[in-house]
């Protein structure tokens, strides 16, 4: 019984690789700074210590866009308490790790219930490199004027709604208005047209509702999984799908693994069913 159970899970659609995540004293040319400049311009090889991780984001296997969305969950699955409490869940490196993985794309995106919830101010703060563009998915415009991500520090902000929104966000943020089903923009339709305002590595960062109608709309390369060694028992769920009538009818992908400190993350490649989107206008 091991040996089938063995067997199943390194099926070819379903291997798994071991890795360490690199500690901050890592010898040049391989310190994360001269990493991320080398990962922007496209240069090649990429430095070792952080290639594992990061390399699979540099270029797209279905087209020229790379989507990633990053869940940092606990070890049963919640993304916070009962009452909604969620700071801080994943430990100090796994944060870093999500402020490393800012510092890798064009824009960072997460829907208004997270804005509204945590204020976020998606910067890149805890590691060397360039500031993202930020968006809200704000169908409804509920966010305030004053949210931390729409603060006029010299990045692109953009504010995705939908028609029949009355919001009106501060000078200089981007307005993209898109159509809207049951109160929701179709995933597919916000990356193309952050494609279409140059963006091409596009984050979805949260919140899980968020990133699970990415998942379900077909529309991530690779999804990033950070699991703590807590027990929440009750909360938030992570990752939310519609329900399936047999666990055999899954869909099972290719998986890294990578110890950050006290967290597991979860590399997913999801690439061999995202839907084709497009092509960015330029590289921001």
């Amino acid at each position: 019984m091991a040996d089938s159970i063995i067997h199943n899970w390194r099926e070819p659609n379903s291997a798994v690789q071991l890795g360490n995540f690199p500690t901050r004293k890592v010898a040049f040319p391989d310190t994360w700074e001269s990493f991320v400049g080398r990962f922007r311009s496209g240069q090649q090889p990429l430095p070792q210590a952080w290639a594992d991780l990061f390399g699979p984001l540099c270029t797209g296997t279905v087209d020229d866009l790379v989507v990633v969305g990053q869940v940092g969950q606990s070890l049963d699955g919640r993304v916070a308490t009962a009452t909604g409490h969620s700071k801080y869940i994943n430990c100090p490196a796994g944060i870093e790790h999500l402020h490393r993985l800012r510092a890798l794309v064009d824009i960072v995106v997460v829907g208004v219930g997270t804005a509204l919830a945590d204020n976020p101010q998606l910067t890149v703060r805890q590691v060397a490199g360039p500031q993202p563009a930020r968006a809200v998915i704000d169908p409804r415009g509920r966010l305030g004027a004053n949210a931390k991500l729409f603060a006029d520090d010299g990045v692109r902000r953009l504010f995705i709604t939908t028609d029949g929104s009355r919001a009106t966000p501060p000078p200089g943020v981007e307005v993209i208005t898109l159509p809207a089903e049951d109160g929701n923009i179709a995933p597919s339709a916000i990356v193309a047209s952050l494609a279409a305002a140059g963006m091409r590595r596009i984050l979805i960062e949260g919140g899980a509702d968020t990133v699970s109608r990415f998942i379900a709309a077909r529309c991530l390369d690779r999804l990033h999984v950070n699991v703590a060694p807590v027990i929440l028992g009750a909360g938030g769920p992570g990752i939310e799908l519609p329900p399936l009538e047999r666990a055999d009818q899954a869909h099972r992908m290719p998986v890294r693994v990578h110890k950050i400190e006290d967290d597991v993350l979860f590399d997913c490649d999801l690439s061999d069913q995202r839907v084709a989107i497009g092509v960015a206008k330029k590289s921001t």
